[in-house]
């Protein structure tokens, strides 16, 4: 009798699906392991979460592990996964040559999420008021540490074309490294279609994002000081609805009423709140990955008016649902539009639909990447040889964190 497989997933924080497309993604990827029968653990460093998803009513144990302890290596030995799956770089960097050291024959996979070094340098030429450029890539000490991560894994998710192809056309990461798993979603059936709010029962615009994240702040701002302001001129009975996880004073002092800008905080059902808007606003300036509450909108039938960074990787050659343009008159004359002109709007939502039937259907990428994890357990060792750049990062990592990480270990020890 075949023993079951095990996955250990290292978590940057615990899973929360209703507060951000990272937490969603998660759940995702761990009901694809559970329905090929693994025995998942997910394990982390962070505080618990009063809004952290219930591992338990998934079938995951939950542990709670810490950093630079040699507490893990046992724990490590006597479970002995499989499969790792490293929740983002950071977690890789911490605990990667833990499990290389300890479970050596284990495939270590690496869940990007987004790639943070294109983020964060987008962020930065941001706030200095200049165009992103390829190279500003090579400046960030993020960029360096992320792709030592990538390398040192024998597989990382990748959720973006744009970031797929960016990874091997500017830092000749091999392909074999690399696999396109998207944000996952059922089939929207004709039934539940037909219990969506219709256009006359949505009177409100929205916006909806984890004020942990910058971008979405950035976003917010834009909002209240520039686009609202236009769009109100033409819709003065309009209102702007701002959902978000971890909202901040200084976002809670945006709320204004009488000019239609309400901050609404978490929401109780994102969902819901977003099928009951008329138009999705997400005017991102910068960022990376593709946007979830941009999916979510099309899942709802919601029309969205975004940028060319909002929209990327995201719709392929089809028609968006609703407006792609980073030119802010452009973007309060098409939101007007799509709120005013029912015709438009209809064919908005239809245009989301076919986007999610032909780009992220989880009937259509699931056996590939179970099939996929499965060859790469069995052609583990031959799939490492023809990674020496991975194994030379592996060795002198796992030389230097190990020694730092034992240095830290033992301070404590003596406090």
């Amino acid at each position: 009798m075949n023993q079951r497989k095990k996955l250990l997933i290292i978590g940057f924080v615990w899973p929360e699906p209703n507060s951000s497309a990272a937490g969603g993604r998660m759940i995702q990827l761990i009901s694809l392991f559970k329905e090929e029968d693994y025995d998942v653990t997910f394990a982390s460093p962070a505080m618990d979460s009063v809004y952290m998803a219930d591992l338990s009513a998934l079938g995951v144990v939950k542990k709670s592990i810490e950093l630079n302890s040699s507490s893990f290596d046992v724990y490590l030995k006597e479970l002995n996964p499989s499969v790792v799956l490293f929740d983002r770089f950071m977690m890789e960097e911490q605990f990667g040559w833990r499990v290389s050291e300890n479970c050596p024959d284990a495939l270590r996979l690496l869940d990007t999420e987004d790639l943070h070094c294109l983020r964060l340098a987008r962020q930065k030429a941001f706030k200095e008021n200049r165009s992103f450029i390829v190279t500003d890539l090579f400046k960030e000490d993020v960029a360096k540490r992320e792709i030592a991560s990538i390398l040192r894994c024998d597989l990382s998710l990748m959720i973006s074309e744009f970031e797929m192809e960016l990874l091997q056309s500017v830092f000749k990461i091999d392909h074999k490294l690399l696999y396109y798993i998207p944000l996952l979603l059922d089939r929207i059936s004709v039934s539940s279609i037909l219990k969506l709010p219709d256009y006359e029962e949505r009177q409100n615009l929205i916006f909806i994002g984890n004020f942990l994240h910058e971008p979405n702040w950035n976003a917010v701002l834009y909002l209240k000081e520039t686009i609202w302001p236009l769009i109100r001129k033409q819709l003065p009975v309009a209102v702007l609805e701002i959902y978000g996880a971890y909202p901040s004073q200084k976002v809670l002092k945006l709320h204004q009423p009488k000019e239609g800008f309400y901050i609404r905080g978490r929401a109780v059902d994102a969902q819901e709140a977003v099928r009951n808007a008329r138009v999705v606003l997400a005017p991102l300036r910068f960022g990376a990955g593709i946007k979830g509450k941009l999916l979510e909108a099309m899942q709802c039938g919601t029309p969205s008016v975004t940028t060319i960074i909002g929209a990327e990787s995201m719709c392929g050659d089809l028609m968006w649902n609703g407006a792609i343009t980073d030119d802010v008159q452009f973007f309060v004359d098409n939101a007007v539009e799509l709120y005013r002109e029912k015709s438009l709007w209809l064919q908005a939502q239809e245009n989301g639909f076919q986007i999610i039937e032909k780009r992220y259907l989880k009937s259509v990428f699931e056996d590939g990447f179970i099939k996929h994890i499965s060859k790469l357990e069995v052609d583990l060792i031959e799939h490492r040889l023809c990674n020496f750049m991975g194994a030379m990062l592996q060795h002198h990592s796992l030389t230097s964190t190990k020694y730092m990480s034992r240095w830290i270990e033992e301070k404590n020890r003596v406090r």
